[in-house]
């Protein structure tokens, strides 16, 4: 199994250098050709989808999971449209960046490029797969994907009709790839594939991307569990507040750009709080608190991680904050640099926590849920890097490039 791993991982890296090439017009057709073969082969991947699902419930998958598991017809039709959307996307490779010409007149140009053979480990998302398999051929990499045991049989189904897809149009099948049937030994050895791998991204739970940052000898992209806040400020209009928090609360609550902490100024906290609270539980969601909260009865104790908890699910922390220097605080301190919202009407609180909120993504009277590549314009996305490095914020095409210099010359030599 080992060799087989190492060949698989050579084949990708081979079949990168043909893809890194490749005319955008034919990349793109590929991609138009992948939302055509996953619509058709619906049937088939729903019913590996339901196996994985079976399986996850008989095994006690969490309902956050099982949901980002769940593939309908709905959500594959989304998939497909994405794909469509991405292939208009204008090509990134070769774009120059920089260009000049020295004094001694060599012409100097910086291009963007694709890094070569992208890997990505994540977990009990097959709508993932498709989306990186789209980006990677947008951005002109092969991809090499471990997406987990709990999305196995979805992962194969869909794998295998988008090679199919890629092979029509001319491109190596082997530019996307799946290691899942090497299990978590295989996850360790693509941290180490060091030459054959060029750039690892995890998505998923903060204990598998602390295990990729920690033990990778790939150059790693870390996208972070959301820890999200939304801050109504003693200025916010309180109807937008409400329609802002039950948004970002509920509209999808398994993942990492859902609400997880409200923070409310504590001018407005006697008025504000109780009515937040009540639009929160009516529909469905449950308070937790580490203090009595005005006009709230019951609210349950925070989680075991305290303000720092990421619940992917019907829960959420409120607290009252003395001011916007407390909330702003409050953010930095216990948030994980993803996305986070004030409420406001005042120009001047808003300006200050946007400029020192210190996250991938800061916004002023938005639902945090519109962090994301499609929603962004970006048709997909690799995932949402909460580091300082290279990318951060919703991953799409420029991303995933690299770049290069080209100096042409007519003779010079370094005196």
């Amino acid at each position: 199994m080992a060799d087989d791993l190492d060949a698989l991982l050579t084949d990708s890296k081979r079949a990168s250098r043909a893809l890194g090439v490749a005319p955008a017009g034919q990349r793109h057709e590929a991609i138009r050709a992948i939302a055509t073969a996953i619509e058709a082969a619906t049937d088939r991947i729903l019913a590996a989808n339901a196996e994985d699902l079976e399986r996850g419930r008989e095994s006690g998958l969490a309902e956050g999971m099982l949901d980002r598991l769940l593939l309908d017809e709905r959500r594959i039709a989304g998939l497909a449209a994405a794909a469509r959307a991405l292939a208009e996307l204008p090509d990134p490779i070769g774009e120059v960046l920089r260009e000049r010409t020295l004094p001694n007149g060599l012409e100097l140009t910086e291009v963007r490029v694709p890094f070569g053979v992208v890997g990505v480990i994540y977990e009990a998302r097959p709508n993932v797969t498709v989306d990186l398999a789209c980006i990677g051929l947008g951005s002109g990499n092969a991809v090499v994907l471990r997406g987990g045991s709990a999305a196995e049989r979805t992962n194969a189904a869909l794998v295998e009709a988008i090679q199919d897809a890629v092979e029509g149009e001319g491109l190596p099948r082997e530019v996307v790839q799946t290691i899942d049937r090497f299990g978590r030994d295989g996850a360790g050895r693509l941290m180490r594939a060091r030459g054959l791998i060029d750039l690892l991204v995890p998505r998923g739970s903060a204990a598998l991307i602390d295990r990729v940052v920690t033990e990778s000898t790939v150059p790693v992209i870390e996208t972070g569990a959301g820890v999200v806040h939304a801050f109504v400020d003693r200025a916010a209009d309180l109807p937008m507040a409400l329609d802002i928090v039950l948004n970002a609360k509920t509209q999808r609550t398994s993942v990492c750009n859902a609400l997880e902490t409200v923070l409310v100024h504590r001018d407005i906290a006697e008025t504000a709080v109780p009515a937040i609270a009540v639009a929160l539980q009516q529909a469905g969601v449950t308070i937790h608190a580490d203090d009595a909260l005005p006009g709230v009865d019951a609210a349950a104790p925070l989680g075991e991680g305290g303000w720092a908890t990421e619940h992917l699910s019907m829960d959420v922390a409120i607290g009252v904050v003395d001011d916007l220097d407390a909330a702003i605080e409050h953010v930095n301190a216990f948030g994980t640099h993803h996305t986070d919202t004030i409420i406001t009407d005042d120009a001047d609180a808003a300006a200050r926590f946007l400029a020192e909120v210190d996250s991938a993504v800061v916004m002023h009277n938005a639902s945090t849920r519109f962090t994301d590549g499609g929603e962004f314009g970006f048709g997909a996305e690799v995932g949402i890097s909460t580091q300082k490095a290279h990318a951060r914020g919703p991953m799409g095409l420029p991303e995933l490039t690299s770049t290069k210099w080209i100096v042409r010359g007519s003779g010079q030599v370094r005196a």
